[in-house]
């Protein structure tokens, strides 16, 4: 390894993972490695240049490393967090033996972690590491093609605004920043529910007016959700707010649109539900459960509450919309 090369290392070779490994990789003032348990994927990687579980048909950067050994986490000055929301702070127990403390965390992740905590909330508890977020209308299959693709980095400390700028500089990626960490990460989670509910308008109206009136009113329930748990309302119009919302919302790829569009078909079984991979769901339970502890959620932020009702009784989902058109905002 060339002594001047500062090494990133990325936990998780999935899609997100190897994208934006595989433009770091391209720099060669960064040593970048992807660190998976998997090693068929980690041989294929290092050997073959390729990921065929989610990249069968694009040959990767030949500087792009993978490895299943821990003791590459050592010399890392940043760790990617690029694994399941669920499994993140359990997995970084197991290897925080190999982790520096002066490691900087970055949470690609979209969903909570224990105790309906954010994962950076969860991190800055259980480790001593500066803690970043970076979130943004990122589709990995586009990243890895090097489409144009912006992220928000929430932040933690004010030196690491110059870190990451240096390090996606000259690539297709574009930053935005915050030190509006909270903001960031609920957002995050938040589109991923009223990325349901216009699936759920779209599926049952062809109606441009009706879809941009309900986008525009699930915006504004998001803005007062983020505000009511310590966010800012600039956080709103960085590339993890109006536009990781707008993409995940309005475009056929995203997993929970696609289950807004079953539910409103009627295509919505607990078969479905446990086969596909459903943040939004698990964020309508969690935010509804919390937000109710101090206020009336049907009163404050009605959308989230019918989706609730959708989740956890009989519902008629012909009802659906008009339900949400007959709160009216004041």
């Amino acid at each position: 390894m060339n002594a001047k090369q500062e090494q990133i290392t990325i936990i998780g070779a999935g899609a997100i993972g190897t994208a934006l490994g595989n433009i770091l990789a391209s720099k060669t003032e960064y040593r970048v490695i992807l660190h998976s348990v998997e090693d068929e994927v980690v041989h294929s990687i290092t050997f073959d240049h390729l990921n065929p579980k989610y990249f069968p048909s694009i040959h990767l950067h030949p500087e792009l490393k993978a490895t299943t050994n821990n003791q590459v986490i050592r010399d890392s000055s940043i760790l990617f967090l690029a694994i399941p929301s669920v499994v993140i702070v359990d997995y970084l127990e197991t290897i925080r033996s190999f982790i520096p403390e002066d490691t900087v965390l970055v949470n690609l992740a979209k969903g909570f972690g224990a105790e309906h905590k954010t994962i950076c909330e969860c991190l800055a508890q259980r480790f001593p590491n500066p803690v970043c977020t970076l979130k943004g209308p990122t589709f990995a299959r586009e990243i890895i093609t090097l489409l144009p693709t912006g992220f928000t980095l929430g932040y933690s400390q004010e030196n690491q605004i110059d870190i990451f700028k240096q390090l996606f500089a000259n690539t297709s990626i574009f930053l935005d920043f915050t030190p509006d960490i909270t903001g960031v990460e609920i957002l995050s989670i938040l589109k991923n529910i009223y990325a349901i509910v216009l699936g759920i308008v779209d599926a049952q109206f062809n109606s441009p007016n009706l879809r941009f009136l309900i986008l525009t009113k699930a915006f504004r329930e998001m803005r007062h959700i983020l505000l009511h748990v310590g966010g800012t309302e600039e956080t709103l119009f960085k590339y993890c707010g109006y536009g990781d919302f707008t993409l995940t919302a309005l475009n056929d790829l995203s997993r929970n649109r696609t289950l807004g569009l079953l539910i409103g078909k009627g295509f919505f079984t607990e078969h479905v539900s446990h086969e596909l991979v459903l943040e939004g769901k698990t964020a309508v339970n969690i935010f509804y459960e919390e937000l109710s502890k101090k206020l009336t959620v049907e009163e404050h932020f009605p959308i989230v509450a019918e989706l609730y009702k959708i989740f956890n009784s009989q519902y008629d989902i012909s009802f659906f919309v008009q339900a949400i058109l007959t709160f009216r905002e004041s």
